[in-house]
C-alpha cells in the first residue's frame, strides 16, 4: 500500500485508539507486513467524524494535520450540567453556580468509568429557558480569541500522564487556561433545552468546555450531548470513508 493519508469517519462509542488500531489490523492484512498507522488528533468516544489517519512514512507529518483548524457541530443541553461535559458522566439538574470552568472535582468525575451515567428526573425544576436574543448574545461573546479551561478528562499530559487517568484515579487535577480562537460560532437550532451550533475553531479548542461555558454565561448550566467533527481545514467528512469499507464492523 502507498504511505500517506486515510480520511474516516468515526463512529460514536469507538476510541480515537481503537480506529488505528482496527485500521493498523487490516492494512497490515492487506500489506502482508506491519503497516505504521497513527492519527492527528483524537475525538471523544461519545464524538463523531472526521480523522486523519497517516501511514507509513506520512506519520512523521502527524503533526502537521494535528495544527489545522477544525469545524464542529454539537448539540448541548441546558439547564444541566455533567461532571464530564459530555453524556458519560454524572449528569444533574443544574443547581446554581458552576465551580470553575465546569468540571466537578476530580474525585467526583472519576466515577465516570464506574457508574453508568445518571441522568436527573427530567421533569425536576430547571433554570428558565433564556431566551434567543439572550442565547445569539453569549454565542457572540464567544467569538474571537478566548480563554478557556481545558477539561480534565482529556489527553493532555499533566507530569508526563495523561488528565484523564488522573482523573480516573481520584487524583486532583489542575489545567491551566489556554488561548484559543473561535472563527465562527453558529447558531443552527434552538429549542430549549437543546443548543445546536457549528463552530469553526482552532486547534486546541475544546468543545465540552464551550458548551459548559455557554451555559454558565446563560446561567442555566450546560452539557455537550452530541458532537460531530465535520471539517479539518479543507478536508471534509463528505470525502471520508467508514470502517467498514475496510470490512471493519465491530
Amino acid at each position: 500500500m502507498n504511505d500517506g493519508i486515510i480520511l474516516i469517519d468515526k463512529p460514536a462509542g469507538m476510541t480515537s485508539f481503537g480506529v488505528v488500531a482496527r485500521l493498523r489490523r487490516v492494512l497490515s492484512a492487506w500489506a502482508g507486513k506491519k503497516v505504521k498507522v497513527g492519527h492527528t488528533g483524537t475525538l471523544d468516544p461519545f464524538a463523531t467524524g472526521l480523522m486523519i489517519i497517516v501511514t507509513g512514512k506520512a506519520c512523521k507529518d502527524a503533526m502537521r494535520y494535528t495544527k489545522l483548524n477544525k469545524v464542529y457541530e454539537a448539540a448541548i443541553i441546558l439547564g444541566q450540567t455533567s461532571t464530564t461535559g459530555d453524556p458519560e458522566g454524572e449528569i444533574s439538574v443544574y443547581a446554581g453556580a458552576i465551580d470553575g470552568a465546569g468540571e466537578a472535582s476530580s474525585k467526583t468525575a472519576a466515577r465516570r468509568t464506574k457508574e453508568p451515567a445518571q441522568t436527573s428526573d427530567y421533569s425536576a425544576k430547571r433554570p428558565a429557558a433564556p431566551p434567543l436574543t439572550q442565547v445569539q448574545a453569549v454565542l457572540a461573546q464567544f467569538t474571537g480569541e478566548i480563554k478557556q479551561r481545558p477539561p480534565i478528562f482529556s489527553a493532555i499530559k499533566i507530569n508526563g500522564q495523561r488528565a484523564y487517568k488522573l482523573a480516573r484515579d481520584g487524583k486532583e487535577v489542575e489545567i491551566s487556561e489556554r488561548t484559543v480562537q473561535i472563527y465562527a460560532l453558529e447558531l443552527l437550532s434552538y429549542s430549549y433545552p437543546e443548543l445546536v451550533i457549528r463552530a469553526h475553531v482552532s486547534s486546541g479548542t475544546y468543545i465540552r468546555s464551550l458548551a459548559v461555558d455557554i451555559g454558565a454565561a446563560l446561567g442555566t448550566g450546560a452539557y455537550c450531548r452530541q458532537l460531530r467533527r465535520t471539517r479539518i481545514a479543507n478536508y471534509d467528512v463528505a470525502a471520508a470513508q467508514q470502517l467498514r469499507d475496510f470490512g471493519i464492523t465491530d
